[in-house]
């Protein structure tokens, strides 16, 4: 198993690709910390985890509160030791044209967006350091590469940050044995990108996704969660500081 004794923290676990990251961890062997604000659905899989043989708890935390990021880290710490492994994925998608966006749209984007990550990089990095290990994967968006789409002026920003917190944190962390790398995924079907659409929007979304895409799919949110693995992984021990796009080839010619 690729993650046997590791412990990893999943942010945005209670569903779609933070929940297929999750269950593919634990099977891997990974003791697993779902957290989420929804945090019903995220002891829900916990528990389902456990009763399959794996380990997992699930704790609540909005990782733009800074307090309760670092109660994530000390509750995870206190059960099982350390962290090895830290996916941020949570995130928040709100779509709105650029002259509809208020400030306060923009801050709540960007405090959960690009200061969730933030937070809980900065909170597991000095456990990472001091045992010489670690793995931090990064959920950004094709969307913070390159313009596909209108309505999402502050999600595309908030991403492109991530992309920039990556490489960053990976140059100062390389030192310490940490890797740091991104995934820019685009069209993976999951609640989110359900519930900003109507039926009828959602049918032409995915189905100019298809078009788009060199293999004639959609994205699953287990196609993000096999690329955290990997990035999780010691067999991406020489990748750091990478974006990887995992879009089915669309950023090839898109």
């Amino acid at each position: 198993m690729k993650l046997e004794g590791k412990v990893a923290i999943v942010t945005g676990s209670a569903r779609g690709v933070g929940e297929a990251t999750a269950r593919l961890f634990a099977a891997e062997g990974a003791a697993v910390v779902l957290t989420d604000v929804l945090i019903d659905q995220a002891r829900s899989v916990a528990d389902q985890i456990t009763r399959q043989g794996g380990k997992a708890i699930a704790i609540k935390a909005d990782v733009s509160r800074r307090g309760e990021v670092q109660d994530l880290v000390k509750e995870t710490v206190s059960n099982f030791k350390t962290v090895h492994v830290l996916v941020n994925n949570a995130a928040i998608l709100r779509r709105q044209r650029i002259l509809d966006i208020t400030v306060e749209d923009w801050d709540n984007m960007q405090d959960v967006n690009l200061r969730g990550p933030f937070n809980c990089t900065q909170a597991v990095l000095p456990y990472m350091m001091e045992q010489k290990y670690g793995k931090i994967v990064n959920i950004s968006s094709l969307g913070g590469i390159r313009v596909t789409n209108s309505s999402f002026a502050h999600y595309a920003a908030s991403k492109a940050g991530v992309i920039g917190l990556t490489r960053v944190t990976a140059l100062e962390a390389g030192w310490y044995g940490i890797n740091v790398n991104a995934i820019a995924p685009v069209a993976i079907i999951t609640d989110m990108s359900r519930t900003q659409r109507t039926k009828e929007e959602l049918e032409k979304f995915i189905e100019e996704g298809k078009e788009r895409s060199l293999i004639r799919r959609v994205g699953r949110p287990e196609d993000i969660a096999n690329l955290a693995l990997f990035l999780s992984s010691d067999d991406s021990s020489y990748i750091t500081g990478q974006l990887i796009s995992c879009d089915g080839g669309r950023s090839c010619y898109n």
